[in-house]
């Protein structure tokens, strides 16, 4: 009998623990830059990370990739995208927030002109190196 009540004393804690956590990741929506400015990198935190230009030869893997955002694009959908080239034709480097993600997010506009780091897993998508940014935490801002 004492056996059962610790488990579901364990059980009871666990629940509510997990309870917690999902409560506190669903509550977060950074409103602006300085959200993301509290998340910046000290020098040297992400010694792996890679300028977009590289990115290619880490696919398939989780990595960190840097750059400077000249544009945020919202598609017709809803997607998101951060743009590190002139046209995002010809850059070896694109990363997407879905549209089902974007409420996490704050003011993404405000991420504009800012060096950034990304982190996530690096997949392929139109021949080219691509991460999806599914939660706020996988952008800090970048050391300029």
């Amino acid at each position: 009998m004492r056996r059962k009540r610790i488990l579901v004393a364990g059980i009871v804690v666990a629940v509510f623990c997990l309870g917690v956590y999902v409560g506190r990741r669903a509550g977060r929506s950074p409103s602006s830059a300085s959200t993301y400015a509290s998340r910046a990198s000290p020098r040297g935190e992400f010694a792996g990370c890679v300028d977009f230009h590289a990115a290619g030869p880490q696919t398939g893997e989780a990595g960190c990739v840097s750059g400077r955002v000249l544009k945020v694009f919202t598609s017709r959908g809803g997607n998101t995208f951060f743009d590190f080239c002139e046209d995002y034709h010809d850059c070896p480097f694109s990363s997407v927030i879905f549209s089902s993600d974007k409420r996490k997010f704050g003011n993404l506009q405000s991420l504009v002109g800012r060096q950034i780091e990304i982190r996530g897993l690096i997949t392929v998508y139109q021949g080219r190196p691509e991460i999806i940014i599914r939660d706020p935490d996988q952008i800090r801002m970048a050391p300029e």
